[in-house]
């Protein structure tokens, strides 16, 4: 989702349960999951805001699937 306010109170809710919120993944591109698509631009937006409101420990890191890497790839 792409609301600021809605992503710190999952990170806080996820807490409350003792779940430390770790990536937050822009989606590959795939058949009927358009409406869930966020470009990066605003994901990094998304990211810079919830910095600016969470702890560091609350703040997931943004990530991507690339093809041919090793490991997801980080976007901030």
């Amino acid at each position: 989702m792409n609301n600021v306010a809605v992503l710190c109170e999952l990170s806080e809710q996820l807490f409350s349960y003792g779940i430390i919120p770790y990536y937050l993944h822009l989606l590959d591109k795939a058949t009927g999951t358009g409406h869930f698509d966020v470009s990066e631009t605003t994901a990094m937006d998304l990211i810079k805001q919830v910095q600016a409101t969470l702890p560091g420990y609350l703040v997931p890191k943004l990530v991507k699937e690339q093809a041919g890497a090793l490991s997801k790839q980080s976007i901030q």
